[in-house]
């Protein structure tokens, strides 16, 4: 089957320890776009944040950024698909975060309105809003935020083990049809909609928008919240700095990002 679609995650993916795409990797895309193969992005991140790798790799379809969340197109600013977090829900993760296990362990990022708002702006928050080039709003108490749905939440500490401590507890007390949970990086843990993954976001791109089979899409990503993607694509790439299972569940492992994995990619299959 023909690949009529490509679609890519940024970090560790498109995006390594510079945070830029490289000449060999752009190329590559370029390639695949002038075979009339578009591609798109599909990124964890805030939809802010991914713009301008979505204008760098000059892709003519909607962004998916926050795991699917949100589906929107840079340039006719329509929103083809947005799946808040309940408010409520959103204010039992806040109590959790904030009893005396927690509290002083992570940096608590909400997301509304494509705005990150935090209790406090802590060393953990820095780093990433330094790498995400987005600008971060202390409130004190995030309750004030919750007059408006948040589209993602996110749990940061330098200390992964505590991260997977916390996605262990979380998944135990909510089920999967009650609240998505997963990583983008170790130390990162990320809360949305039930309904939201890259999975679901991809299908609904490919198919909905584009009219596709998943036979003929090709994703790539490097961690379990590409997971749902891979599964989903004809054609499925973990990078080489990939988890064990994540790479498992690829037809293909590439180079790492630094080695320029995705052009790796692209040169096997398209």
């Amino acid at each position: 089957m023909t690949i009529k679609l490509l679609v890519l995650d940024i970090d560790g993916t498109i995006a390594g320890k510079s945070n830029q795409i490289s000449e060999a990797v752009k190329d590559a895309i370029r390639k695949v776009a002038a075979q009339s193969i578009p591609v798109a992005i599909a990124t964890g991140r805030m939809y802010r944040s991914a713009l301008r790798f979505h204008r760098e790799i000059d892709s003519p379809l909607p962004l998916i950024c926050y795991q699917g969340a949100l589906i929107k197109d840079p340039k006719s600013d329509r929103v083809y698909r947005h799946t808040p977090l309940c408010p409520d829900l959103a204010r039992e993760l806040l109590d959790r975060f904030e009893t005396p296990q927690w509290r002083d362990r992570l940096s608590v990022h909400f997301y509304i309105d494509d705005r990150l708002y935090v209790r406090e702006l802590t060393p953990e928050t820095q780093s990433y809003v330094q790498r995400s080039k987005m600008e971060a709003i202390a409130v004190g108490d995030l309750r004030s935020t919750l007059d408006t749905a948040p589209t993602k939440i996110l749990a940061l500490s330098h200390d992964t083990v505590a991260i997977e401590a916390l996605l262990g507890e979380i998944r135990r007390r909510y089920t999967q049809q009650q609240l998505y949970t997963t990583t983008s990086v170790a130390s990162f843990f990320e809360a949305a909609h039930p309904e939201v993954n890259k999975g679901a976001a991809v299908q609904y791109l490919a198919e909905a928008c584009l009219g596709l089979r998943p036979e003929q899409v090709m994703a790539v990503g490097d961690n379990w919240n590409d997971l749902e993607m891979l599964k989903y694509a004809g054609v499925s790439v973990a990078m080489g700095d990939a988890p064990e299972a994540v790479k498992a569940a690829a037809d293909w492992v590439a180079p790492s990002v630094e080695a320029d994995g995705v052009a790796a990619a692209i040169e096997r299959f398209l």
